[in-house]
């Protein structure tokens, strides 16, 4: 955990349920996800917490990936697999 209090979420709409409560100054997402995708998880959850970080975590690497990561409001987006470390870096910076 490195220091920090973690949570996982396996499915988006509980994730935006948790957010409401557990307050997350990051948010590490996957893409690619069943019912809603990241991108649509980012935007709702900019709603419920405002000020959490967003760092994409996904599969999709082109560069028209990255561009609408970054457009979607996410402050990094990392293309799996990704070391700790990068993850640790980007949740730091």
């Amino acid at each position: 955990m490195h220091g920090h209090a973690v949570m996982i979420v396996h499915d988006p709409s509980i994730a935006l349920d948790v957010a409401g409560t557990f307050r997350p100054e990051v948010a590490v997402l996957d893409i690619g996800l069943p019912g809603m995708d990241g991108y649509e998880l980012a935007s709702l959850l900019r709603k419920s917490a405002p000020d959490c970080r967003l760092i994409a975590l996904t599969g999709y690497g082109q560069k028209k990936d990255r561009e609408r990561a970054m457009a979607a409001g996410f402050a990094a987006h990392l293309v799996k697999p990704v070391q700790i470390s990068e993850i640790l870096e980007m949740i730091t910076r």
